[in-house]
């Protein structure tokens, strides 16, 4: 009776044991058969038909941020990627601190992708919580997930780092909805950690990706089939908002005695870009009466960084190259052959110069006795800076005497270096 007693002990303490296991293991919900990249206006415009010839199968395409921003490059992500046969996905960048916003964000997203027709599940993009406690980000998280089911009829996932899906996101929450997780070490090492969840259906494992068609480092992803959504069709605008703010993109009709280039300086930017959106087979052939897409407020004027190491430059009245070149650390020599300039001594105002394919560190040497400077943008992240600039996250926490690395906020000067 005793040895029969002790043997029930075992095995309960021993199924017990990989239960809790099992807890703690996050894995993929099935095989990671399909490999993808997310996109948005970092990455500009970029080749399809390259990308598909890549092997990608699935592109996740950044629609929209907080109220009022919609992503300059959506539309033509999306016509382009569905034109070359890949499989599409949306997300929408939150920046809500209450349920309230959360709405507005949700209504805004819909109305932003009402028309088009997603082949994967609709996703939250929910990584900077601006101060807000752990019960209210759960909270915040639900309700914009729960809206956009609700005007689209369509399923919702998180994509989250591991250390939020650990520490910040909550059981109940995971119960609901499935994960797309970002973790660019060995993957095989989540099976020995505890998160919320304890399956993922897609995972983005590294920000430094090369895909054929893409100018600069994309995300690379694997997804399983349940990222798929089990019914398509075209999403509604049910939102009750008619018309998207800030669409970022205008069509232009062209005007007799128009030129790409005097075009291009009139919106701020560039006959290559013009060209590439507009499939343009000769820039020195145009008509009257020809339909232009062009996008708008696609750069904030001054520096901007398109993917990690790549910075974009807008022209500013009075500039010189000499100038530009001193304040980057780089030679004048340098940004005329990057720009295939003609002549060096007309640029300008609203041109857009790239100044970097690589580290800027790569290029020149460093001149540590000169300070550099950050003026953080909406949706910026410490992490996502500290990448941009090669730098750590305590490295800029120190720098700036930071307290509360999920707290910074548009406008604010960060020092790098």
């Amino acid at each position: 009776m005793l040895k029969k007693f002790i043997s029930g002990v075992i095995i309960f303490v021993f199924v017990f044991c990989i239960q809790i296991n099992h807890t703690y293991a996050l894995t993929p919900a099935s095989n990671l058969s399909y490999q993808g990249i997310d996109v948005s206006n970092w990455q500009g415009y970029i080749n399809y038909a390259e990308v598909r010839n890549s092997g990608i199968e699935v592109v996740y395409i950044k629609a929209s941020q907080g109220t009022n921003i919609k992503d300059a490059y959506f539309d033509i992500n999306y016509e382009n990627a569905k034109a070359n046969g890949l499989r599409v996905g949306f997300y929408h960048y939150l920046t809500a601190t209450n349920t309230e916003q959360a709405i507005e964000e949700a209504n805004y997203f819909v109305s932003v992708i009402s028309g088009k027709t997603p082949d994967c599940k609709l996703v939250l993009d929910y990584e900077t919580f601006g101060g807000v406690g752990r019960e209210e980000i759960n909270n915040i998280a639900r309700t914009f997930m729960q809206r956009v089911e609700e005007l689209t009829n369509k399923e919702v996932i998180l994509y989250s780092d591991l250390s939020n899906a650990r520490s910040t996101f909550d059981t109940s929450l995971a119960e609901d909805y499935d994960l797309w997780i970002a973790y660019y070490e060995d993957r095989n090492n989540l099976i020995n950690i505890q998160t919320s969840w304890n399956t993922y259906i897609g995972i983005q494992y590294t920000d430094r990706g090369r895909v054929n068609g893409i100018n600069g480092n994309v995300d690379r992803d694997l997804y399983t089939e349940e990222i798929f959504l089990n019914e398509t069709s075209e999403i509604a605008n049910n939102s009750g908002n008619t018309t998207p703010n800030n669409t970022e993109s205008v069509e232009y009709t062209v005007q007799s005695g128009d030129t790409l280039s005097a075009i291009a300086r009139r919106y701020g930017t560039t006959v290559q870009e013009l060209v590439d959106i507009n499939n343009i087979q000769n820039p020195d052939l145009i008509y009257p009466g020809e339909k232009l897409r062009i996008l708008t407020n696609s750069t904030i004027p001054g520096n901007e960084e398109r993917g990690t190491g790549d910075i974009i430059y807008t022209v500013q009245r009075g500039n010189t190259l000499s100038q530009i070149a001193r304040e980057y650390n780089v030679s004048v020599e340098h940004i005329v052959e990057l720009n295939d300039i003609q002549n060096p001594n007309l640029i300008y105002p609203g041109q857009k110069l790239r100044i970097t394919e690589s580290d800027v560190t790569e290029l020149a040497p460093v001149d540590n006795t000169i300070q550099v400077y950050y003026v953080v943008k909406e949706g910026d992240t410490l992490n996502g800076i500290a990448r941009r600039f090669g730098i750590t996250l305590n490295e800029i926490l120190q720098y700036n005497d930071i307290q509360n690395p999920n707290l910074i906020y548009p406008g604010q000067t960060i020092k790098i270096v």
